[in-house]
């Protein structure tokens, strides 16, 4: 009977041969180290065994040190994170002349307002400036998104609003961020809409509640004040566009966020025509940006088409680690620094910080101008000054005139020559 593997007797003559062929593995194996070891002593050495080891060795690569070796993914994103946690030494952004109040409005939800408000902040603080960010929100998102309480009976922006305090009482410093503070909202604030009505100036508390703290904090007061707005309309939003000198607009890179865009801009020229005239829109920001998407670039081509130089060039994209760092009472700049939004946030600070360093402060009020305007004498007429320069004009106009004329005479000869 044939067997289908090997026969009894071929199996043990396999398996007695294993020892031997072991030996002679081993035996084998300490010849080629001995003679390696020899040619690496005498690689010049009249043996052919030498010869041939350190002709092979020779044809070994180099292996290329860690200098050379290029940069992996994660030692990139570590290089992104130390740069953000330790900018303010080496990259601090200008500051500028005077404290700018920024509003973040929209009144679509779910664009990113609190977000950006809250990345912005970070962002301007790990950067070298002082930051106070107003939460005007009642859900309070941007109070989670910096890590400070908010729960009922802590001193809030409500209490501001009212009038029981100042803003200087409600201020919390942030617990890791040097120079930012927060202004946190509780769910008090939600009833702050009907107790306005009856207020006396009720579109201007902020303001002056702003105004006040300024005061009080003269030398270090803030570099930007940032106030981050309910999705609405409503007297909480009037009162952030009445205090503030510029507008930050977050535009969701869909076309949902643009229908309501037109209403917004229409709110903001009545505020400018009747309770702030210094009020600009100076920012838009494109958020939730898909470069998967044709969509996204639709979107994205038709704001800056509309609005040109006012939208930053940085766009920052979808990304869970934004959506992740709320739920650590965290920015995603401290959360994930290493992250595309985190250094797309950066970006959008740094871009908001050199545009604006060098901007002169919003035109004062028309009655605060009267000052300004040119004195004249009880006939009306200007003063001395403003005759002399008056005068001065004048001259110039004449001689300019008369050089005017001179040429056209010299021209007129010249073709009658021809």
């Amino acid at each position: 009977m044939k067997h289908d593997g090997c026969e009894p007797g071929d199996v043990s003559r396999e398996t007695a041969t294993q020892p031997e062929r072991a030996a002679a593995t081993g035996r084998a194996a300490t010849s080629i180290i001995d003679a390696s070891a020899a040619a690496q002593a005498a690689p010049h050495a009249d043996t052919t065994v030498s010869a041939e080891i350190w002709n092979r060795l020779a044809e070994v690569p180099i292996v290329e040190t860690d200098s050379q070796a290029p940069a992996t993914p994660i030692a990139v994103e570590a290089e992104r994170a130390s740069r953000v946690l330790h900018a303010r030494d080496q990259q601090p952004f200008p500051l500028p002349p005077h404290p700018r109040v920024i509003t973040v409005s929209n009144q679509k939800g779910g664009v990113g307002k609190t977000t950006t408000t809250v990345n912005l902040a970070v962002g301007l603080a790990l950067h070298g400036a002082r930051v106070l960010v107003i939460d005007s929100d009642p859900q309070g998102n941007a109070s989670t998104g910096l890590g400070i309480a908010h729960a009922v009976g802590t001193p809030s922006i409500y209490d501001v609003l009212i009038g029981d305090s100042s803003l200087t009482d409600v201020v919390v410093a942030h617990d890791s961020v040097a120079g930012l503070c927060c202004a946190p909202a509780t769910i008090d604030l939600a009833g702050a809409e009907i107790e306005l009505v009856s207020l006396v100036a009720r579109e201007t508390r902020l303001r002056k509640a702003i105004a006040t703290y300024l005061d009080e904090t003269t030398g270090k007061a803030p570099h930007y004040i940032l106030i981050d707005c309910p999705p609405s309309l409503g007297l909480l939003t009037v009162n952030a566009l009445v205090a503030a000198d510029e507008v930050l607009i977050p535009i969701q890179c869909e076309y949902y966020a643009l229908e309501g865009l037109g209403q917004l801009l229409s709110s903001i020229e009545l505020i400018r025509a009747h309770l702030n005239e210094g009020l600009t829109v100076s920012t838009i920001l494109l958020t939730m940006y898909d470069a998967r998407t044709r969509l996204s670039d639709q979107v994205a081509d038709e704001v800056r088409r509309h609005f040109g130089p006012l939208v930053l060039d940085s766009v920052v994209p979808r990304s869970v680690r934004v959506s992740e760092a709320p739920g650590f009472g965290q920015s995603v700049l401290t959360y994930d620094p290493g992250s595309r939004g985190a250094v797309s946030y950066v970006e959008a600070a740094r871009e908001m910080a050199e545009r604006g360093h060098t901007a002169v402060p919003p035109p004062a009020p028309s009655s605060e101008r009267l000052d300004q305007e040119p004195e004249t004498t009880d006939d009306g007429d200007q003063p001395d000054g403003a005759e002399h320069d008056g005068a001065a004009n004048d001259g110039a106009g004449h001689e300019g005139a008369e050089r005017d004329r001179a040429e056209d005479d010299v021209r007129a000869e010249h073709e009658v020559t021809q």
